[in-house]
């Protein structure tokens, strides 16, 4: 663990990191939950930020580094009004994190999702994307919404293909494909 995870979290900070925690939404669906990250989140995260599966997200990343993006993804709820959940399933495990996000390069608000190998291939992935996207489309009202993906990914283009996504240009040099979601019928 990174030093910042060692210290504790006493009241009334605590008690105020509860409130804001509180008014993350929290999405379910048949077999995963959307909810707020929370410090403990952070190994999970490290875990496939760390790892070569991350190569296709800039990484593998280091303590450091996964804990300024974890902390980036979070605060993006206070910033913008939408972010990063954790998605664990029904036993209670993380199995990944999605997202609506927006960063820097990015020209569109953006669907993301990473999980652990262990959950792929159970169809989490696509039951949490989906809740997200709807989300974005139903409660935010996004007027446009894309994921960005490195090409070679394909565990991640086969998602966004599922979520109903296409290919619709490149960013950064064409280094990252644009997968475009399509704005559902009567979504305002």
């Amino acid at each position: 663990m990174i030093a910042p995870l060692d210290i504790p979290v006493t009241d009334p900070s605590a008690t105020c990191a509860a409130a804001i925690t509180s008014a993350i939404p929290t999405l379910r669906t048949s077999r995963t939950v959307l909810r707020a990250p929370r410090l403990a989140d952070f190994d999970a995260l490290q875990a496939i930020m760390g790892s070569q599966r991350a190569v296709h997200a800039g990484g593998p990343s280091n303590p450091v580094e996964t804990w300024g993006d974890f902390c980036a993804m979070t605060a993006i709820w206070l910033l913008r009004g939408h972010g990063m959940w954790t998605v664990e399933t029904r036993a209670d495990d993380v199995a990944g994190f999605v997202l609506i996000g927006t960063e820097p390069g990015d020209r569109e608000h953006e669907l993301g999702f990473l999980f652990a190998e262990a959950f792929e291939g159970l169809g989490l992935a696509t039951e949490a994307a989906t809740a997200a996207r709807d989300f974005a489309w139903t409660r935010l009202r996004l007027p446009s919404l894309v994921s960005y993906i490195a090409p070679g990914n394909t565990r991640s283009e086969r998602l966004a293909r599922r979520l109903g996504a296409t290919v619709d240009g490149t960013i950064l040099d064409g280094t990252v494909a644009v997968w475009r979601h399509p704005r559902p019928e009567g979504a305002s």
